[in-house]
């Protein structure tokens, strides 16, 4: 069956894999290697917020709606069209045993007009829904709390749409509510108000998205590598998971900021479960016993890749460069000790992250990560981390800046853990080192997003440019 799935219009890159991992989730049987049938409207850009998408059934449509970030609304189309005389063509040639349960007298029913591209007097808004006088409405208007929603919804023609490409006709939608967006969570949740905050918590809306793409849920344990203030952790717990994490500053995990400023008080704050356990624990020499493997439902993490902050791993850098030999913490020391640490690369990161998923995951269960991209590194062409255990079922780009933007990876498990395969993922990864990511290491990544605008840029005109400081790329980083 197929339905309007309206979208708020932000971040584009992300809306159709939110919505296809959810439909698996809420039990959409979707083929290996393929995902769901999306279709546009005629003469709509691939951004535009009106889009089709085939469900199985409409408690589906009703729970991804509900649950999704982006997704403002799922909608039984009952017609459409470029004016209004198509429009009532179209709704008069639908099938009544489609239309009629919904319009009985024992019900009640609302009409709200919705448009894209430009704003409606209340006037205008009242002419046309007393344009559609054809509907054989039988209920009473309920305006507060209706058994029946239904929605106009128009697309004006223009040549400009809040950023979007051209409309070259106008569409016209109408058709019943089947499910409609809580976007309380994102108010509610927001970091402004959250009790331990550090320097790279993620955003809310952002963690909620993360969570949605790993089919976080209740029953499931989700763990974070690089915790830090919990913030993704947070966002699967809203949704029913248990949660794990770890992080290598035990400042972070164990201390905060006092006893009733730390990552268990974020989880307090929302009367969420608390994580099953926080550990300091260096995801570059993970303590994990041989033996133990596929605990984990889903792995969601933000690695530290240089930019806002740099990764760290144990050792300390006289250690890890040869010139003193490992030392032991003596026994009346190890409770207030803080090992050292060095410098972590992206490139030792993202290995050891997907060889902790490929052996912790179980099958099935998915990783779902950020990688940044520089694109004048790369030379237009990205070529992303892989895994013998992993497929990739979907990638969507933040643009941060004009150089810079981070790609969230969604990673399924379908190969389980082997020593052939641990082997075969350490040749790709030095191919991959070796041919793709030379621009990651050292932390060259921090100097590139950050590297000052040439001179020649730099206007003369003291009434255009009055600061003679070089700028700096990277604006919202």
């Amino acid at each position: 069956m197929w339905f309007l799935c309206v979208f708020y219009h932000r971040l584009l890159d992300f809306r159709k894999p939110e919505v296809e991992a959810l439909a698996e989730l809420f039990g959409e049987e979707i083929a290996e290697n393929e995902s769901l049938q999306w279709r546009l409207p005629e003469h709509h850009h691939n951004d535009t917020p009106f889009h089709f998408v085939q469900l199985s059934s409409e408690e589906i449509a009703r729970n991804i709606a509900k649950r999704s970030i982006l997704v403002k609304g799922m909608y039984e189309l009952w017609g459409e069209g470029t004016c209004y005389e198509e429009l009532k063509e179209s709704i008069l040639s639908y099938p009544d045993s489609r239309k009629l349960q919904f319009l009985t007298s024992d019900s009640t029913f609302r009409i709200s007009v919705e448009t894209f591209g430009k704003a409606l007097t209340f006037e205008e808004q009242k002419d046309r829904i007393q344009s559609l006088t054809y509907i054989p409405f039988e209920g009473r208007v309920n305006l507060k709390n209706p058994d029946h929603n239904f929605f106009l919804m128009e697309m004006i023609e223009s040549e400009e749409n809040n950023g979007l490409q051209p409309i070259l006709q106008r569409r016209i939608f109408f058709g019943r509510e089947v499910g409609f967006a809580d976007r309380k969570l994102l108010p509610t949740f927001q970091l402004k108000s959250r009790t331990y905050l550090g320097p790279t918590a993620m955003d809310a809306e952002m963690a909620f998205l993360m969570a949605n793409q790993a089919k976080a849920t209740s029953g499931k344990l989700v763990y974070d590598p690089f915790v830090g203030t919990g913030s993704i952790l947070v966002s699967a717990a809203q949704f029913g998971a248990m949660t794990m994490g770890a992080d290598i500053d035990i400042r972070v995990v164990r201390d905060g900021r006092g006893p009733d400023c730390n990552v268990w008080s974020n989880f307090k704050q929302y009367g969420l479960p608390m994580p099953v356990a926080l550990l300091r624990m260096d995801n570059n020499l993970p303590p994990w016993r041989s033996g133990l493997k596929e605990i984990f439902d889903a792995i969601i993490c933000d690695p530290p890749y240089g930019v806002r902050a740099g990764g760290r791993k144990s050792g300390g850098r006289k250690i890890l460069r040869g010139t003193v030999d490992p030392y032991t913490v003596p026994d009346d020391k190890r409770t207030d000790h803080i090992p050292s640490t060095g410098a972590y690369s992206l490139v030792e990161c993202v290995h050891d992250l997907l060889h902790l998923a490929a052996r912790m995951l179980v099958m099935k269960g998915r990783l779902v990560f950020f990688f940044p991209v520089l694109r004048d590194e790369t030379g237009g062409e990205v070529k992303f981390p892989e895994h013998p255990c992993f497929k990739l079922v979907a990638v969507s780009e933040q643009i941060l800046s004009s150089r810079y933007s981070r790609v969230l990876l969604t990673m399924v498990k379908v190969e389980p853990y082997s020593e052939e395969i641990k082997e075969a993922a350490r040749l790709m990864h030095l191919e991959f080192r070796e041919n793709h990511l030379k621009w990651l290491e050292d932390g060259n990544i921090h100097s590139s997003v950050f590297k000052p605008i040439d001179s020649s840029q730099i206007h003369t005109d003291p009434k255009a440019f009055k600061d003679p400081k070089p700028k700096y790329r990277g604006k919202y980083v």
